[in-house]
């Protein structure tokens, strides 16, 4: 199912909002830094929580063949908030030696060289559409966001967060809620929007995979590896074979993502927790792909993209409904009998999602 004209969309973040609270709550003396992080992540929650903008890009109507190179655009903001800043590299200009506009620039060129060689999708639309970015955004900005049409890098605190552009399945992440935007156009809120963070997960932990050539059981699983400094108790932002484990620190406090339903939180924060329980989802991805083995994006990966692009999966639909359209799209990709469906059906079983 591809969406003719996606909705508009707001800021699709990376950080989790209950993170940047606990760095803003964070006791004064719990950073060193003259400039506290509590201060850039105050403001860096300011911009995620930001009114949606007026201005959406809609779907561009390529021609029948669509150049299938990739079409990148760096921009450096200079710090300030206004985007998309000043153009610094376009396609094909080699490197210009600022390491966010050549991190941004190779990250984006890795997640459509992924979609393109591995689902034959021509960038985030499906036609071609120019991978735009903006580095150096804000004032020591603790995230990075893809806000419907394009790219946004922080360079992060430098006491909780490192710059944005370091991590590739960061990048992957943002860049796939562009491509569920114009797929699946997930709502975001509640178990959709769960489902829409989890989405970003799935597919940028895949990015990074395969850019690695890694096979599942070689993969970290983890979702933001090497963005916390050393100061920080953690390992990533989350973690989809151990979800809650990402970090365990004293002013951050502890990974909250739960594994199962059993540990579903209710919340009114964070669109219906979004970024909380997304774990579940995200566990029932690594169960499956560890099961099938090999490379993550022929297994379960081609399953879950299968379930995007299905037309039984409704803006709104919930675990179960999302995790059955999964069982239903392994049946009919690999067989109903397969290892791979066993597989699909036995992971959304262990975390509580389907009896």
């Amino acid at each position: 199912m591809t969406s003719a004209q996606p909705r508009s969309v707001g800021r699709r973040s990376v950080v989790p909002p209950y993170l940047l609270r606990a760095i803003a709550d964070a006791p004064s003396d719990a950073f060193p830094r003259a400039t506290p992080a509590a201060r850039t992540a105050l403001a860096s929650l300011a911009v995620v929580e930001a009114p949606k903008r007026e201005a959406r890009l809609g779907v561009r109507h390529a021609a029948a063949a669509p150049d299938r190179s990739p079409q990148r655009s760096i921009f450096d903001a200079h710090g300030s908030t206004s985007l998309p800043g000043t153009l610094v590299r376009s396609e094909g200009a080699p490197d210009t030696g600022d390491a966010a506009v050549d991190e941004a620039y190779a990250g984006l060129g890795a997640t459509h060289a992924f979609w393109l060689d591995v689902f034959g999708r021509v960038s985030i639309d499906g036609a071609g559409l120019p991978l735009d970015a903006s580095v150096h955004y804000g004032n020591d900005y603790d995230n990075a966001y893809w806000d419907g049409k394009q790219m946004v890098f922080g360079d992060g605190d430098g006491e909780v967060f490192e710059r944005f552009t370091i991590a590739l399945d960061v990048i992957g992440h943002e860049l796939a809620h562009g491509v569920t935007q114009y797929t699946a156009d997930l709502t975001y809120q509640g178990q959709s929007g769960a489902l829409n963070e989890s989405v970003s997960d799935v597919f940028g932990s895949l990015v990074a995979q395969y850019a690695a050539g890694q096979t599942a059981d070689q993969a970290s699983w983890l979702i933001g590896e090497g963005l916390f400094t050393p100061a920080v108790h953690g390992v990533a932002l989350r973690s989809m074979q151990a979800p809650g484990t990402a970090y365990d620190d004293p002013v951050l406090g502890k990974d909250p993502q739960p594994a199962t339903m059993a540990g579903y939180v209710d919340t009114e924060d964070d669109s219906g927790g979004v970024h909380t329980n997304s774990g579940i989802p995200n566990h029932a991805f690594f169960l499956a792909a560890t099961a099938i083995g090999g490379r993550a994006w022929d297994g379960a990966g081609a399953v879950w993209w299968d379930a995007l692009t299905s037309a039984e999966v409704t803006a709104s639909i919930d675990f179960a409904g999302f995790a059955r359209v999964t069982v239903s799209e392994a049946d009919a990709r690999f067989g109903a009998d397969s290892r791979e469906s066993s597989a699909v059906t036995e992971a959304w079983r262990t975390v509580g999602v389907l009896p």
